[in-house]
């Protein structure tokens, strides 16, 4: 079952640190719905526990996170691939761009198609795209609120 979504999430901070917020694991982690681990395995590679409720399945996927087509500060793909045992695996990538729209202000836009496949597939795909879109937005909403608060409070960047 393929799925395809955008959006956007205007980000009160400037650019450079909205680009160095995406390639931290740290902030990933946090902003991640389900994530349980993100750790870096290489500059573009990182593994990735997430334990995630589809309906009526409750599952952890275990998987690689790849960055590619880096272009500092303005975008990049990432993409991964978890399998979660018998409930089946999920894969996809987000082309994510970076545009400043004013010195402290920046637009971030997303294009992802994703991918499942076994027993959560067989949920429907009405309930797999409403999930999916649901945890894209979360994830970009989370982001967006964990800059800006450590913009205004630096204090919390190593929280």
């Amino acid at each position: 079952m393929f799925m395809d979504m955008n959006g956007e999430e205007r980000i009160n901070a400037p650019i450079e640190a909205v680009w160095r917020a995406l390639n931290d694991p740290q902030v990933l982690r946090a902003c991640i719905p389900g994530c349980e681990s993100l750790d870096k395995t290489s500059d573009t590679q990182m593994t990735a526990r997430v334990v995630l409720r589809i309906g009526p399945i409750k599952a952890g996927f275990d998987g690689m996170v790849e960055l590619s087509e880096l272009n500092p500060p303005n975008s990049y793909v990432i993409s991964g691939e978890g399998k979660g045992g018998i409930a089946g695996f999920a894969k996809g990538q987000a082309n994510v761009s970076l545009t400043e729209e004013e010195p402290e202000v920046t637009l971030l836009t997303y294009v992802v198609s994703a991918e499942v496949g076994g027993k959560i597939a067989q949920l429907g795909s009405r309930l797999i795209d409403s999930t999916a879109r649901k945890l894209a937005a979360q994830f970009f909403s989370n982001f967006g609120e964990h800059l800006t608060k450590t913009i205004q409070e630096p204090h919390l960047a190593s929280a």
